[in-house]
Formats: structure tokens, C-alpha cells, sequence
């Protein structure tokens, strides 16, 4: 079942008598349980796509459907959707967490009583029940996002749309908001994420979808994505370096072969290669795969993307900034 259809969505906006194709053509679905990772440089149209899920912006054009129901004429759809945005824009930081949940629970069409039930749920299961009645800003910024993350789900949400989830977060704050994405979906929630951190995207999505100068350039499931990008070549890495008598027959049989380091395209002769090495002590036998960085960088080559300044954003250390 897919919990989030967009058919076509296009708008364009009216700046100094000059018209701006903000989203030409973006067609996407999210199933339940599942995770799209939905990315794109600045300027891309990501934000105007997700102001249009939202029911935030009227599209000039197409149709959004959130669990059969449309956002822009049917107050219904607005309950269905969950929303964790960059920054600090989700909480009230001289609220208690519990004092948060139960207002926006309330806000979200839930009466008090449970409102107040869901926040001690939430606020347990996030490992936050002893902190529920200290002021936000005073918790520590891993402790906030998770808290930004149990106020989106306490109306119970099908569409949770998530921002720079982990971004700011250290290595523990972060692996927590991960595995709590993974649970949320696992819940038959459908999630969308925006990130320029494009490990996490790789880490966390089912699917993936890029978008650049209003349209969607690449949808396809991560596996299949990073499948195609990547080349049949295993290495072998040794703890020494190889003699020439060894070196010179693997090349003979088409390997690459390097003082530590052998390369293979042809994967049958993975186990020949292997059993000639012996005794000789190998630290490790991989099979190159490309990561969504290295796609994201094909494409720029390609020119499929266009080459992203410090105005647009640049790739650098596995991010998209």
C-alpha cells in the first residue's frame, strides 16, 4: 500500500517580471514501511516538493495523495502527516518534553487525557522519561531531536517527513536517531528524508530519489542503485607484499596486482587467486561497491547534475552540503 503518491507536481513562481520553474515534473510513492531517501543539491526543488506533500503550497499542477486523501482539499490528509524540520524550529525550548507532547498532542486533535498518556509513552520509549520535566533547552541536542522526532509522532502519523535528522548529532546521539528511524518504519510508517548527509541516506533508505532543476533525474531502490554503479571487482588486501613469481602468474591470468593490494574484474577466478596465495596472510577480500557519494559524483560528471559551487552546495567528506 502506498502511503504517499505525487502525480506530476509542477509550480513556478513570479520573481522581478521574470517566471521560476521551481518543480517541473516530480512523481514519486512511498509505501508503508518504507523509506525514501529524497535528495538533491540547493536550489533543487526539494523544499517546494515537500511544502506541496505538506499541504503547505498549492502545485500549479499534479496531484498529491497521502493514504488516497488530498492535503490541499481535504483537512483529513494534514493528520496523517508527522514533520521533524532542520534547525530548531519543532519545539518550545522553555517547555518541558512533556509540556511539548501533550500541547502539540492537543494541537493535532487529541484530547488531554491522551495527549498526556502518548507523551509518558513516548517519552519512555525514547529514553526521555527522566528528563520530562526539564526546560528543552536544556537538554543536550541529541536528547532534542529526539524529542523534535516523538513530537511528530504523537498524533500517530502514516507519512513522517524527516530533515537532517542526525545532522549536529554526535557518533552516540546519532546512531540512536537511526535505530529509531529503522523502528518507525518498521511500524508500517512511510518516511521521507531529506539529507545532505548522504552516508545516513545510504544507510537508512529503501529507495532513493534525486532530484535537480525541479525534476526527478534518478528513482531507484538503494541496492539496485548502488548495484548499478558498481563494478565486478573484488580486491584482496595482503599483510606483505607479493614475490615476483607470484605477481607475474596472477597477471598472467588478467589481475591487477599491486605490492599489497591484488585486483579482480573476473569473479570465477576469485577463488583460484585465492588459494594461490596461500599461506601468505590476506587482511582482507572485498568487492568494490560504489556509495551513493560516488553516484552522486558520476552523475555530476555525467553532467546529469550540474557542478555545485559554495552557492549551491559541494560534495566533500561523504556529504552533500
Amino acid at each position: 500500500m502506498h502511503i504517499l503518491e505525487t502525480h506530476q507536481l509542477k509550480k513556478t513562481y513570479r520573481s522581478r517580471g521574470k517566471t521560476l520553474a521551481a518543480v517541473r515534473d516530480v512523481s514519486l510513492s512511498i509505501a508503508a514501511a518504507e523509506v525514501l531517501a529524497f535528495l538533491g543539491p540547493n536550489g533543487a526543488g526539494k523544499t517546494t516538493t515537500i511544502k506541496m506533500i505538506a499541504g503547505l503550497i498549492l502545485p500549479d499542477s499534479g496531484s498529491v495523495r497521502i493514504a488516497g486523501c488530498d492535503p490541499h482539499r481535504d483537512s483529513r490528509a494534514l493528520k496523517l502527516i508527522g514533520a521533524v524540520l532542520e534547525g530548531n524550529r519543532n519545539l518550545y525550548w522553555r517547555l518541558t518534553p512533556s509540556e511539548n507532547l501533550e500541547y502539540f498532542g492537543v494541537l493535532r486533535g487529541l484530547t488531554p487525557r491522551v495527549a498526556r498518556q502518548r507523551a509518558r509513552d513516548l517519552l519512555e520509549r525514547f529514553d526521555l522519561g527522566d528528563k520530562r520535566r526539564a526546560l528543552v533547552q536544556t537538554l543536550s541536542r541529541g536528547m532534542q531531536q529526539k524529542l523534535a522526532i516523538a513530537v511528530a509522532l504523537i498524533h500517530d502519523p502514516q507519512l513522517l517527513l524527516l530533515d537532517e535528522p542526525t545532522l549536529g548529532l554526535d557518533v552516540e546521539a546519532t546512531e540512536s536517531v537511526k535505530r529509531l528511524v529503522r523502528e518507525i518504519a518498521a511500524e508500517g510508517r512511510a518516511i521521507l528524508l531529506t539529507t545532505h548527509q548522504l552516508d545516513i541516506a545510504e544507510e537508512l533508505s529503501d529507495r532513493v530519489a534525486i532530484i535537480n532543476q525541479g525534476t526527478v533525474v534518478v528513482e531507484e531502490p538503494t541496492s539496485e542503485l548502488i548495484r548499478q554503479f558498481s563494478e565486478a571487482t573484488y580486491r584482496i588486501e595482503l599483510e606483505h607484499p607479493l614475490d615476483a613469481e607470484r605477481t607475474n602468474k596472477l597477471r598472467s591470468l588478467g589481475a591487477v596486482v599491486e605490492p599489497k593490494q591484488i585486483y579482480l574484474r573476473d569473479p570465477d577466478l576469485l577463488y583460484t587467486v585465492v588459494d594461490g596465495l596461500r599461506p601468505l596472510p590476506i587482511l582482507r577480500v572485498e568487492r568494490d561497491q560504489a556509495s551513493l557519494r560516488d553516484i552522486f559524483l558520476t552523475l555530476v560528471r555525467q553532467g546529469r547534475l550540474p557542478e555545485l559551487s559554495n552557492s549551491g552546495g559541494e560534495v566533500r567528506s561523504g556529504q552533500l552540503h
